[in-house]
């Protein structure tokens, strides 16, 4: 057998396994992309769940302030009945009030005393057959005999003592969660049902309605009878074949459907597949190919190249003969200068390598970090949204009503609303510190005066034992961050040195000046402000301190840590243009440093609003964009009451309509997170484009979208009415 016929046999028994090999690779990577991708949906399915749990856990909570009035425990229904219609206005909500027989004593959409109907289409009574009348409940979709639209009940037990007094309900348009899903912004292709126990349709994140209020089909209400969620095939109501991923919506036993068309969960998986064996394959007809032409012409030269290849390898000096083929004349050249080189530079390449590998995996380990924050930054940001929206209802709302009454005994309820609500606000602010920054809450602030405030906080939550010193050194720069954040990381920061000082100890905080010239691992060239705080605990060890940061990691028993304390401090620092590092010897203690950037503006003075004094008054026509009923209505009335004439619009579609065939208003006040192709950004940009001399306001309860339009001012939700005036009156000014 000649030689180049023996090459190519060796060749090809080395092509063919990895040929083989490539086929399975193929089909893993197929596999495996099709198990994370159902991994991906079954768990944007549960999120979706939580969302639509959280939704109606806003109703329950206002029906549980409402069983709370001392009008309805003092059995006075006219004041409890207008009550319930300042606090949940009609038509958009319906607050019901039940004796136990099931008669109903007063309705919110009706004035009190007109006759009123028996207990509606709902099957409460039903379920309180089931699960009894002393618990929350939660119906199935109905038609409401008033309105005629479908809606939802909830309902609470009012309570006197031990005893049920009164049964409170609430009816719910099931459009609201049309709009709740609408605002997850699904692919296109995709659809999220949710349906209610029966299998009835109640919302419906496209075309809704055509859908709400029908069955599913007998298959799929047959695979959600069973417990758990599931994953099955089947045919949406429009005829698609899907996918679905059906999680429970734990409050009402309610199912959120997410259906995703077989042909988009293929598409992925076949794409990476087809890549990699089309590389593969390739590779394989390359490899054919320069064997080939390899077999006729590298027989003998080779040999010659292979037996110093081979004195190479055995650490032996090579040495230099020509062959007469260029090409191979000058690797076996190569190879013996090579031979010289290879000894010398064999200790150099070791230590690169230790560097390259070392550097790699810190890379890893902070994007894999930041990776958790980003995820667990869009559901806390989400939920801030909506709870800043809720909250600033209630600020505007308590604003009026402390304003419209005389009476004492009111004013200091309202107050104990408003501290409730300001605390409220404290809570959700907490919860955008995992997210992207608010430039909206941020103020430039003395590192010093912030670090002794925070101290009077701590006190509270540290036990006498454990000492606390401040230290800061002369001429600290100022930063730029929001206090609120600021507080809770240095909060958070102090409790996990309490945990470690079971017996006392000393808390060192230290604030000075630092410069980073050269290079860093996480910090930019630049001066930062480096904040300490040291304590003389247990510390940690080299395994803790290597997880300390991620999300939900804790050492601690169950129920006594959240394992968010470091991950928020390092989540702060981050936003402040900084990093967070830690140093810990066990035994010894733990030294926690955050780097925060030196800001290149003065420190500013904080806000202060009085929500007790006389509301601000304006002038001139404000156009208010709002997509929230209930922000908007109550901040149009306090800007009504203020002295200006509002038009309004729902989002930024009508809002340039109205300006389009309308009068031109003297300010434009808007949201931010809008549903529609138009934000409150977008919207900024299209105003200063059309209307340059027109003054544009925006306000946010929470988003990811930065605030680029020059000369518009950005609100924070929730804000106080003689903020918002304040404003508006300067803008107007100015026009």
């Amino acid at each position: 057998m000649r030689t180049r016929t023996r090459f190519l046999l060796l060749v090809l028994s080395i092509l063919v396994p990895s040929f083989i090999a490539a086929a399975l690779a193929v089909a893993y990577v197929y596999h495996d992309a099709q198990q994370a991708q159902n991994r991906s949906m079954a768990e944007t399915a549960r999120a979706m769940a939580l969302l639509i749990d959280n939704e109606i856990g806003t109703r329950e909570t206002l029906l549980r302030a409402l069983a709370g009035s001392p009008a309805l425990q003092d059995g006075r229904l006219d004041t409890f009945h207008e009550h319930a219609r300042r606090v949940a206005p009609p038509p958009a909500s319906a607050v019901v009030l039940f004796d136990l027989d099931g008669r109903p004593l007063l309705n919110s959409r009706l004035s009190y005393g007109e006759p009123l109907p028996l207990r509606g289409a709902s099957n409460i009574g039903q379920l309180m057959g089931r699960y009894g009348a002393d618990r929350t409940l939660v119906s199935d979709l109905f038609r409401s005999k008033l309105t005629g639209r479908y809606d939802f009940a909830v309902q609470v037990p009012v309570k006197s003592g031990e005893r049920i007094r009164y049964l409170l309900s609430v009816g719910v348009n099931a459009g609201t969660l049309d709009r709740l899903l609408q605002r997850q912004r699904l692919p296109q292709a995709w659809l999220a049902t949710i349906v209610d126990r029966n299998g009835i349709v109640v919302a419906r994140s496209r075309t809704p309605e055509l859908y709400v209020g029908k069955p599913v089909r007998a298959a799929t209400l047959e695979r959600l009878a069973r417990p758990g969620d599931q994953m099955f095939e089947s045919r949406s109501l429009d005829g698609v074949e899907s996918r679905v991923f059906a999680s429970t919506v734990p409050a009402s036993d309610w199912k959120i459907l997410l259906s995703v068309p077989r042909s988009e969960l293929r598409e992925a998986p076949l794409r990476a597949a087809a890549l990699l064996g089309g590389v593969m394959a390739l590779l394989l007809i390359a490899g054919l190919v320069a064997a080939r032409r390899f077999a006729n012409r590298a027989i003998a030269p080779i040999e010659a190249l292979g037996q110093s290849a081979k004195a190479l390898g055995d650490g032996a000096e090579v040495r230099y003969a020509a062959a007469g083929w260029a090409e191979l004349d000058s690797v076996a050249q190569h190879l013996a200068e090579a031979s010289t080189r290879i000894r010398h530079g064999q200790t150099e390449m070791e230590a690169r390598v230790a560097a390259a590998i070392a550097a790699t995996e810190r890379a890893q380990s902070a994007l894999l970090k930041n990776q958790k924050l980003e995820a667990l930054g869009r559901l806390t940001g989400g939920i801030a949204h909506e709870y800043n929206n809720l909250l600033q209802t209630l600020t505007t709302a308590l604003q009026l009503a402390a304003f419209s009454t005389r009476e004492e005994k009111v004013k200091g309820l309202i107050q104990t609303c408003q501290r409730t609500v300001a605390r409220a606000t404290t809570l959700t602010g907490q919860l955008g510190s995992f997210g992207r920054l608010q430039e909206a809450r941020l103020i430039t602030v003395d590192v010093c005066e912030q670090l002794r405030s925070a101290v009077q906080l701590m006190k509270g939550s540290l036990r006498g034992d454990v000492a606390v010193e401040v230290h800061c050194e002369d001429g600290v720069w100022p930063v730029t961050l929001e206090p609120l954040q600021f507080d809770v990381a240095l909060l958070n920061l102090a409790l996990n040195a309490r945990d470690a000082m079971p017996n006392g100890g000393l808390l060192r905080l230290e604030a000075r000046n630092i410069s980073i010239d050269g290079a860093h691992d996480s910090l930019a060239r630049g001066d930062y402000v480096q904040v300490s705080m040291v304590d003389s605990g247990s510390g940690m060890t080299p395994a803790v301190m290597a997880r300390a940061l991620d999300p939900f990691f804790t050492t601690k028993p169950p129920g006594q840590g959240t394992g968010l304390g470091l991950p928020q401090a390092y989540a702060f620092a981050t936003q402040a243009g900084g990093t967070l590092t830690l140093d810990s010897i066990p035994g010894i203690g733990t030294r926690v440093d955050l780097y925060l950037a030196r800001a290149r503006a003065d420190v500013a003075a904080a806000p202060g609003i009085d929500e007790r004094a006389a509301p601000a008054q304006g002038s001139g026509t404000i156009l208010f964009v709002e997509d929230d009923n209930l922000v908007r209505e109550a901040v149009m009335r306090a800007l009504t009451e203020s002295g200006f004439e509002v038009m309004t619009a729902e989002d930024g579609e009508a809002a340039l309509r109205l300006l389009e065939g309308g009068p031109r208003p003297d300010a434009v006040f808007s949201d931010i997170v809008m549903p529609g192709q138009v934000s409150g950004v977008d919207l900024a940009g299209i105003l200063r484009q059309r209307y340059p001399g027109l003054p544009v306001i925006l306000a946010t309860g929470y988003t990811e979208q930065q605030v680029d339009v020059p000369g518009v001012q950005v609100l924070a939700k929730p804000y106080a009415i003689e903020q918002l005036v304040a404003v508006l009156s300067k803008a107007t000014a100015k026009a």
